[in-house]
């Protein structure tokens, strides 16, 4: 048996996630970004839990080092913050989300799944804003106000993940319908 299928579709789908990564480095709106959605996509395509989680992970570190290079030393602090950690460990948790998406995908679910990724990105990255801060006091009061503080950024998070997920999503439908090898073995 031949393993074309599967390194076609490892490329494909690997590259697929790495390109829209790395338009984060293009001027966009605050938070307009693919983030959410490249773990949502490799959920729902690499049949391997480890490569789900793996690509989109190293794909977002890639273009975290490309945006470190662009800014300047003071982006490589963020490299040695909670918030580093929350990021990564969240989208961690949404490729594994997008587990739900395996053999149904579909433009509702993969809407519903991306809100929801983005709510919880909202809401756990805005946690990691309050948690240690020196901005917000660590109380009730503080915590509500680094949400406060985030809603005007999460309208945009919501739109790149939907703007991303057609994108991505829908680039691959497509793909597959022009190169039947794509739908021959799951990576």
């Amino acid at each position: 048996m031949s393993n074309r299928p599967f390194a076609l579709n490892l490329t494909v789908l690997a590259g697929m996630i790495l390109a829209v990564a790395l338009t984060r480095l293009i001027p966009h709106p605050p938070n307009f970004s693919p983030v959410e959605t490249m773990a949502l996509f490799g959920g729902a395509y690499f049949a391997r839990r480890g490569l789900a989680v793996l690509v989109p992970l190293a794909a977002l570190f890639v273009s975290d080092l490309a945006l470190g290079l662009m800014m300047g030393g003071e982006y490589f602090q963020y490299f040695v913050s909670a918030g580093f950690l929350l990021v990564y460990a969240t989208i961690a948790v949404l490729a594994l989300m997008g587990f739900g998406l395996r053999g149904r995908v579909s433009a509702a679910r993969v809407a519903g799944y991306g809100t929801a990724g983005s709510l919880l990105f909202f809401a756990v990255t805005n946690f990691g804003s309050w948690l240690g801060s020196a901005l917000y006091p660590q109380t009730a009061a503080g915590l509500a106000a680094a949400y406060v503080a985030g809603l005007p950024f999460l309208g945009n998070g919501l739109l790149g993940t939907l703007f991303y997920s057609l994108l991505l999503f829908g680039g691959y439908e497509l793909l597959k319908q022009r190169l039947p090898a794509l739908r021959a073995q799951a990576v």
